[in-house]
């Protein structure tokens, strides 16, 4: 028995799993303290900036909050509509969401609340459940609840990554499909309320068969309510950057409608009986805000698994949006804690029978153009609903549903990606072109979970496919040393100046690891580079409100040994090695582009990035998704920042002549005219370990 005791305690003490998962546990253990007080911290964004608001911006989040608040009834009203649920639990939805996410957003600009994208997918389950026991209402507080559980689970985990296997053409696909759902669900009230049936094609031939019987009032303030608002946004678009009174009708345009058709509403039909109104109102019916109660047990298990389309759909949208006003403002955001928010905002929803909330872009976009400057403005709109719950629920009785359907049609059809997107992607990969035609198909005429589920289904079964029919390419094999290399170079390295940075695919780039690779070399720079602004490097001119960004880099040089004092050299250049990649789509074209509008705004306009080693393969994709691509010394014959240099190899494209010069850094400067000398070569280093 000692025998295999000791045998026993000789393989623990020699297994090398045994004393990693050891030497892990130990320091885990060690770091649990700190490390748990930091991911409480991080939750709550708020209390990092917070302290450095600068108090003069009270005004512009004021005025952003009251803007969006404004347009937050009219859409939360829509909204509801498309859901199926009564009109005033879409007022009910949108006024937590904004003051939580204050506590727990990590961008300025995001709007929060009930979207078309969540209405229709929760109308879905609603209708899946016809005949139920069931309220409309208490089904859709089940679907927020479980979007929130989802949303939470991945939140809290840390798991945000993981909704990156959802590819962009899919998503247009699948959008597009849903916002041409949305808009036939309306046309019962812009044209009066005929009998248009369920169904797309039901729908289309109901529509037109039935057009004898439209309600000509109805569609009078239902046209006209389309007009008004299409003419106020594109005289916004056109005039609103010279005009402010212009802006302001334009971005608030859908309040403007609800007041003025509300009017006329009131005008017409508050001296008839109910049941003979001209046109049918929205007659809207609360008092106050409802007693919260959770959602049944038996509900829950009935819409578990119908709620992953909704959450997967709305929390995609949420942290895109999310991600791209990040980008376009010049902060960082944090995809996982968004999806915290998202979680807790629709737990805290369904206790008040209120339906799923998301991120809005139309709203998002307006809070922007607001120039606002902190998630503060969320309070101011949470008041503003309110106000609409408790004080203006009499009025808001006479709103015409055909002013609903004008405005939510307006809302959704921008959501339709134009046929040349769906060309592109035709042009750059025929499976991507494939994975968003079967979005768009199923969705559209079967149902929104099957069209999203086959979709991501074809893409699994084609990426499988990919590996077992890999291509093997034959290559000479007589070269002595690598072509990489300036010099011959037996240690296969060779000397980088400081503002240079090269980095490595080590396998091909799609959509699974795209989303990956662009912020590893964007954490790379950011930690090994100095920011410039206005040409120089130096210090931010007027530091943002996010301090999520600044968190990260703070870790990430942290880990790299770097202190704060050290005076980081700008990034002057990026070459992109494409050596081990021979596939890319869609998505990976998309993230690089991305990845070069944020590094050029993080080190100005004068970094170039270069790519190198591009099979023809690859670089034709990039070709077809609208890269403009010259060999390295080919004249571009446009202008030079819109063109990417492709070079045979990555020490070709090191030592070609710059572009442009940085304004700090003589050695940038020196190995920018073009040195090729013995002195030039040696400063460049070229190292495996740095591959993405």
């Amino acid at each position: 028995m000692s025998k295999y005791l000791d045998k026993a305690k000789s393989s623990l003490r020699n297994d090398v799993t045994w004393n990693r998962i050891g030497r892990l546990t130990a320091k885990g253990a060690r770091a649990l303290p700190s490390a748990s007080a930091e991911y409480v911290v991080e939750k709550f964004p708020i209390i990092g900036w917070l302290p450095r608001y600068n108090w003069r911006w009270l005004l512009n989040d004021f005025i952003a909050g009251l803007t969006v608040g404004l347009m937050m009834i009219p859409q939360g009203l829509s909204y509801a509509k498309i859901a199926t649920i009564p009109v005033q639990y879409g007022l009910m939805s949108a006024w937590a969401p904004s003051a939580i996410y204050a506590f727990m957003g990590t961008t300025k600009d995001l709007s929060t609340g009930p979207t078309s994208l969540i209405s229709l997918l929760t109308a879905e389950i609603i209708e899946s459940l016809h005949g139920e026991s069931y309220s409309p209402s208490e089904i859709a507080s089940a679907v927020a609840l479980m979007m929130g559980i989802y949303g939470m689970v991945i939140g809290f985990l840390k798991l945000g990554f993981l909704l990156e296997f959802i590819s962009l053409p899919i998503l247009s696909g699948f959008i597009s499909a849903v916002a041409i759902t949305i808009i036939l669900n309306q046309m019962d009230s812009l044209l009066g309320e005929p009998n248009v049936g369920d169904g797309t094609a039901t729908q289309i031939r109901d529509i037109f068969q039935q057009l004898p019987e439209a309600n000509g009032y109805a569609c009078a303030i239902g046209f006209t309510g389309i007009f008004l608002l299409t003419v106020l946004d594109q005289a916004g678009k056109r005039w609103g950057r010279k005009n402010k009174i212009i802006w302001f009708l334009s971005i608030t345009r859908a309040f403007l409608a609800l007041v003025i058709f509300t009017g006329v509403g009131y005008a017409v039909n508050h001296k008839r009986h109910p049941d003979d109104f001209l046109f049918g109102v929205a007659k809207v019916q609360a008092n106050g805000q409802e007693h919260p109660r959770v959602p049944s047990a038996d509900l829950l298990s009935k819409v578990a698994s119908r709620s992953i389309a909704v959450f997967i759909g709305s929390a995609v949208e949420h942290t895109a949006i999310a991600r791209a006003f990040a980008v376009r403002n010049n902060y960082v955001t944090d995809q996982s804690q968004e999806l915290t928010f998202y979680g807790i905002a629709n737990v805290f929803n369904s206790f008040f029978h209120a339906m799923g909330v998301g991120g809005a872009m139309s709203r998002t976009a307006v809070n922007s153009a607001c120039n606002v400057k902190s998630p503060l403005s969320g309070f101011v709109t949470t008041a503003v609903v309110l106000v609409s719950i408790y004080e203006l629920v009499g009025t808001l009785y006479w709103i015409p549903k055909a002013t609903l359907a004008a405005i939510i049609i307006t809302a959704v059809w921008p959501l339709i990606s134009s046929p040349t997107v769906f060309y592109g992607y035709w042009k750059t990969s025929l499976a991507d072109f494939i994975s968003s035609m079967i979005a768009f198909w199923v969705s559209l005429f079967v149902s929104t979970e099957m069209g999203i589920a086959a979709a991501v289904g074809f893409n699994i079964v084609y990426v499988i496919l990919r590996q077992v029919f890999a291509r093997v390419v034959s290559l000479p094999e007589s070269h002595t040393q690598s072509p990489d290399l300036p010099l011959a170079a037996p240690t296969g390295s060779f000397s980088l100046p400081s503002d240079v940075r090269v980095f490595k695919f080590s396998d091909s780039l799609f959509f699974p690891n795209a989303y990956h690779a662009k912020h590893a070399i964007i954490d790379t720079v950011k930690t090994m580079h100095a920011p410039i602004y206005n040409g120089t490097a130096g210090p931010e001119i007027e530091r943002n409100w996010s301090v999520t960004g600044e968190r990260r880099i703070r870790k990430l040089r942290q880990r790299a040994g770097i202190s704060e004092s050290s005076d980081l050299p700008p990034i002057g250049l990026i070459v992109v090695d494409f050596g081990r990649t021979n596939h890319v789509d869609v998505t990976a074209c998309t993230h690089m582009e991305a990845m070069v509008q944020e590094i050029r705004m993080y080190g100005g306009r004068a970094v170039e990035i270069r790519f190198a080693n591009m099979s023809s393969y690859v670089r034709e994709r990039f070709a077809r998704a609208g890269w403009m691509l010259v060999d390295g010394d080919q004249e571009a014959g446009v202008e030079e920042e819109n063109v990417t240099r492709v070079f045979e190899g990555v020490g070709d494209a090191v030592l070609a002549p710059r572009r442009m010069t940085l304004r700090r850094g003589t050695e940038a400067s020196e190995f920018s005219s073009g040195d090729s000398t013995s002195k030039g070569r040696e400063k460049v280093r070229y190292r495996e370990k740095e591959d993405v």
